[in-house]
């Protein structure tokens, strides 16, 4: 009996702090609600949608003064066929009813030869797209970085251990603004000049971006891994060498599955850590999550709606690569 009240009391007081959290949630839901109606602010929820996905209208136009000679059907559209004086162009329109022409027409440059609507992503698609992208490629790069420049951190050469020493103790005491400003307007001015002299194509701001992403990313993974490295007991390397491995056998075989197990906790904080810090690519003008909304926000004027939708797209992330994460570790980690 007296367990039974023990456990009543302990189902009664969890329920009342379950109340307590959706209450306190519920209030600050409409404290933020109360205040916008205060400043008059109208809340366009039903707009948002077209940020996503959106039906555009394509005009298919023509660039060169002639007469329409033939139009004719295709498997992949119609055809329309236009002869000037001195050249002739094709054009491709989806559908016979989408034509603004009939044969023996006239166009000149600009007229309409067709119109049709398609589905176009958003910039919010194309902003969380981007962002996607830039953090991936980033991880990768970041994790192969910063597993060399872990190995080289605990390594006996002196060249390999002060170059990577340099490196961390740099990256992680400079912000990362900063070295997105360096990235971009030193050395990208430099390589882009170096190029262009050159006669080669220069390389678009999120090369840029990613690199300094990874390089920043990888001063913290080598951290991690020095750690993760030294944590392993200084008997498993010694019985591995005893064995007749060497040194890089040891450290493959031996050292490094172990110590994954234990640094994957902290490079999935690192990896969540790397795509929030890609918003700071929109300063460099690459269009990821945060300059798509900033940009969207400027035009239809609603920053509420906006800016927590944006807030979600980035806690949709970083909550599936937690959740990806946590598999892992059930996986590979053995407690």
């Amino acid at each position: 009996m007296a367990e039974r009240k023990v456990v009543k009391r302990r189902n009664r007081h969890y329920f009342l702090w379950i109340g307590v959290f959706w209450g306190v949630l519920a209030l600050g839901i409409g404290l933020l609600y109360f205040s916008t109606l205060k400043i008059e602010y109208v809340w366009r929820w039903y707009r948002v949608p077209q940020y996503f996905l959106y039906k555009a209208n394509i005009e298919i136009r023509a660039d060169i003064d002639g007469d329409v000679v033939s139009i004719k059907p295709r498997s992949s559209g119609v055809i329309v066929k236009v002869k000037g004086p001195s050249d002739s162009a094709e054009y491709t329109v989806p559908d016979q009813s989408y034509l603004r022409v009939q044969e023996g027409d006239h166009v000149f440059p600009g007229d309409i030869i067709g119109t049709y609507s398609k589905w176009k992503p958003g910039l919010l698609l194309v902003g969380l797209y981007t962002t996607l992208k830039v953090s991936i490629i980033g991880i990768i790069f970041g994790i192969f970085i910063g597993l060399v420049a872990g190995l080289a951190r605990i390594s006996e050469n002196p060249a390999f251990k002060w170059w990577s020493i340099v490196y961390i103790e740099i990256i992680r005491g400079s912000p990362l603004l900063v070295q997105i400003f360096i990235w971009y307007f030193v050395l990208g001015t430099l390589i882009n000049t170096l190029l262009a002299k050159q006669g080669l194509q220069q390389l678009p701001p999120i090369y840029y971006g990613v690199a300094s992403l990874a390089f920043f990313a990888g001063a913290y993974v080598a951290e991690i891994v020095r750690a993760g490295i030294q944590s392993i007991h200084r008997g498993q390397m010694e019985a591995a060498r005893s064995l007749g491995m060497t040194y890089s056998q040891a450290m493959r075989y031996v050292i490094l599955p172990q110590a994954f197990r234990r640094i994957l906790p902290p490079l999935a904080g690192q990896f969540i850590s790397l795509i929030k810090d890609s918003s700071l690519l929109g300063i460099i003008a690459i269009r990821e999550l945060t300059k798509a909304t900033r940009e969207i926000v400027t035009t239809s004027l609603q920053p509420f709606e906006l800016w927590f939708v944006c807030a979600l797209l980035y806690l949709i992330l970083t909550f599936g690569l937690s959740m990806l994460m946590q598999y892992l570790e059930r996986r590979f980690i053995i407690t």
